[in-house]
């Protein structure tokens, strides 16, 4: 969450309001979060330097902002250059790098995390496919009633390769 809200506070100064507002708007529809824990991230991001806080001197109810330093620039920047984790997060962490990528400037930086989104999604994929091949070829030895405890599981399995399949294919159309 750090890093997304490091990447929404790129347009200037936002209150927590605001970053509340623009998860609720776009974000949530991927990205889940609480206003406390979008609070206890911002509180994190000032302590590690990465935001700064002031009172908003246009505000008459001493409304707080938040703006970005230039070591939270560098941190956003290195995140989403970075590889996406495995396991659970990858897909959030892939739509959430997509739904900022408009922040970054460079075209072929734009690319290049394009490019390794649908790198790890393609050896992710062929990980999940390896795997089914293994399992299937086990299965065969298995007797009728443990083959009914595996169906399912198999079918869980095979949701994860359409879903690397999905998202491969949408990357590519982004690219």
């Amino acid at each position: 969450m750090h890093h997304v809200i490091l990447g929404l506070l790129l347009t200037g100064l936002i209150a927590l309001y605001d970053v509340q507002k623009r998860f609720a708007a776009g974000l949530a529809h991927f990205y889940s979060s609480s206003s406390g824990s979008i609070e206890r991230a911002l509180r994190t991001l000032v302590t590690e330097g990465h935001a700064t806080i002031h009172d908003d001197p246009g505000s008459a109810r001493r409304r707080r902002v938040y703006r970005i330093t230039p070591s939270g620039r560098a941190a956003w920047r290195a995140w989403m250059q970075s590889p996406t984790p495995a396991g659970a997060d990858a897909e959030t962490t892939a739509l959430a790098k997509v739904f900022l990528l408009g922040r970054l400037e460079d075209a072929g930086e734009q690319a290049a995390v394009l490019a390794g989104i649908r790198a790890e999604a393609e050896g992710a994929r062929v990980r999940l496919s390896d795997l089914a091949a293994t399992l299937d070829a086990q299965a065969a030895e298995l007797d009728d009633e443990v083959r009914s405890v595996y169906a399912p599981q198999r079918a869980t399995l095979d949701y994860g390769l359409r879903a690397h399949d999905t998202l491969i294919a949408w990357i590519r159309e982004q690219e």
